[in-house]
């Protein structure tokens, strides 16, 4: 049966509202729901934890609806099935906003985790020294991109190694066992190495490259969310810059209750600040100003061209949106 026009017409319109309409639901006491995927580490967890402890989202009119995710590509996939409405990812995953399947709305903590080790005994000790050797890494990770720009300001190539893909863990028991010549690791993990291999040494780490590149792990929200609900999304950020404030002012405090917000032991996430820059939001505004964010990002796209994760690199101006970070700090 044909439907009248003026009732098409609506049916039409209905359909182009209701997934924001998912996000903006109430709960009884009148707060907006957002569902926000985030990963149960200190990178990707402290800023929620400050928030739902200084009572963050209930300040801006919100209540979130968290879910846990293992990696950021498993939350970009349930962003652009509408399952969730904002989500946090680590800097391996960035390529997936920058191909155009989310939107970056904030940066968040730098890494500084991410190593290149070998064995002492190994007679390497200078990246050049890696051509021909066997070098374990869990590709399209942060341990993949540090390699790949320490072969490069070497001037060797990916093809110039046996680079091996491996699973974190493996990566763990095969440089132990001296399976491996060589990893692209992270902490903590190496911490758990140097429990087997205390004598290891560090050819390079991510600090090394600051402030000409940095790894940047980012939130990020719906393509359709941002383009047609920028006022939930700058609460959102509201809450994501008031909660990044409190834990870069008390990074010690924070380990502890993200320990307590993901019901983990305290050691867990003891030291965990010293391998991350906690960048205050005033800061961040300056950076984002300057154009030295977007600058992350480029840099990091251009790492995914040489990867082969991005066919090219593309303007971080078209999944960043500086404007609406920036508009959140009135």
């Amino acid at each position: 049966m044909r439907l009248p026009r003026r009732l098409a017409a609506f049916t039409a319109a209905l359909a182009l509202v209701l997934p924001v309409a998912a996000c903006g639901s109430s709960s009884e006491d009148g707060a907006q729901t957002v569902r926000f995927g985030y990963i149960a580490d200190f990178a990707g967890a402290a800023v929620l934890a400050a928030a739902d402890k200084q009572g963050l989202w209930a300040k801006h009119g919100l209540e979130p609806e968290l879910k846990v995710f293992t990696n950021g590509p498993l939350q970009i996939q349930a962003l652009g099935s509408g399952d969730i409405d904002f989500g946090y990812i680590g800097s391996g995953a960035t390529w997936l906003p920058a191909s155009g399947k989310a939107k970056i709305i904030a940066p968040n903590m730098l890494g500084q985790a991410d190593r290149l080790i070998t064995h002492a005994d190994s007679g390497v000790t200078s990246v050049a020294g890696l051509k021909g050797k066997k070098i374990g890494v869990p590709e399209g990770t942060s341990g993949d991109m540090i390699l790949e720009l320490a072969l490069k300001e070497a001037g060797l190539t990916g093809k110039d190694v046996q680079k091996v893909n491996m699973d974190p863990s493996t990566v763990v028991s095969a440089f132990s066992a001296k399976q491996i010549d060589a990893a692209a690791i992270w902490y903590p993990l190496i911490d758990t190495i140097k429990k087997n291999v205390p004598d290891l040494i560090e050819l390079t780490k991510s600090e090394d490259y600051y402030p000409k590149l940095s790894f940047p792990s980012s939130f990020v929200a719906r393509n359709e969310l941002v383009a047609e609900d920028a006022a939930t999304v700058t609460k959102v950020l509201k809450v994501l810059r008031e909660g990044n404030d409190w834990v870069a002012a008390n990074t010690a405090e924070a380990e502890t209750l993200t320990a307590t917000f993901l019901k983990a032991p305290a050691e867990q996430f003891k030291g965990a600040s010293a391998v991350t820059r906690i960048v205050p939001t005033a800061e961040l505004d300056k950076l984002t100003a300057d154009g030295s964010v977007a600058g992350w990002y480029k840099g990091l796209a251009d790492i995914f061209v040489t990867m082969g994760k991005l066919p090219q690199s593309p303007d971080p101006a078209t999944y960043f949106t500086a404007d609406l970070y920036k508009g959140a700090a009135n």
